[in-house]
């Protein structure tokens, strides 16, 4: 999700779902970006940096040639809500191609070719090891209401809850936003669903984006990539 701190979601009525989750589930109450604008923390939690970008332009002008989770997994896949096309590296309204890490990684730019798909091909009961998902422009937050997101989380969420794989514990879902709106530090809300994961679990330890590329690393067994290896890993506090 996109652009909203921790006080934009966590208590609004405006996020009436995302607070049930929060509620329901576990909640991080000291998560942040690491950031701005948007491409940077895409980066950081799926490569563990920035590669010093500072900008949301396409890949044609940041062709990483850097190793990412998309390539430690073989088994992986990103679905981009709105996408005209497999692995689109230019943006087309209301696709962004910012907020899809993996068209800018080199390295798996062919895997890219069928891996990274539009959101249609999503099947909660045939997902890959790693999956990341990004609304399109509307409903990540970005440019529609905090209530508009909030309502497209209750529509998917569900979808993976009631796949047989969650149900059966080897499932789980982070979901958090890429940055705040400049104003509270950075701190954005991230909330962890799993099985394992008691109703109401809270943790006030500090974790950011790389913390959370490091906790994915660990639960799919593979190395740590850059800033994971010093990031504090989030499944002591999650029961993961």
């Amino acid at each position: 999700m996109e652009n909203k701190s921790y006080g934009d979601i966590i208590g609004s009525s405006s996020a009436p779902y995302g607070n049930q989750l929060a509620q329901h589930c576990g909640l991080a109450t000291s998560y942040f970006g690491v950031s701005h604008p948007s491409l940077p923390n895409y980066l950081a939690a799926t490569s563990g940096s920035t590669w010093g970008i500072s900008d949301d332009n396409p890949p044609s002008s940041h062709p990483l040639q850097v190793s990412s989770i998309f390539g430690q997994i073989g088994s992986s896949a990103s679905y981009e809500e709105s996408m005209p096309s497999n692995c689109d590296l230019t943006d087309s309204y209301p696709y962004a191609v910012k907020h899809n890490p993996e068209a800018y990684y080199v390295p798996v730019r062919t895997a890219c070719q069928s891996k990274d798909v539009p959101l249609d091909s999503f099947d909660a009961n045939a997902l890959p090891a790693f999956s990341f998902v990004t609304p399109n422009l509307c409903n990540d937050m970005h440019d529609c209401s905090v209530a508009t997101g909030d309502a497209w989380l209750q529509s998917f969420i569900p979808r993976i809850l009631s796949s047989a794989d969650y149900q059966a514990g080897k499932t789980a879902i982070f979901l958090t936003w890429d940055e705040d709106d400049n104003s509270s530090n950075n701190q954005v809300p991230m909330i962890v669903l799993s099985e394992y994961t008691a109703p109401g679990t809270r943790s006030g330890t500090g974790f950011d984006h790389y913390a959370l590329l490091r906790t994915t690393e660990e639960l799919l067994g593979v190395g740590f990539l850059g800033g994971a290896a010093a990031a504090t890993d989030m499944r002591p506090s999650f029961h993961l």
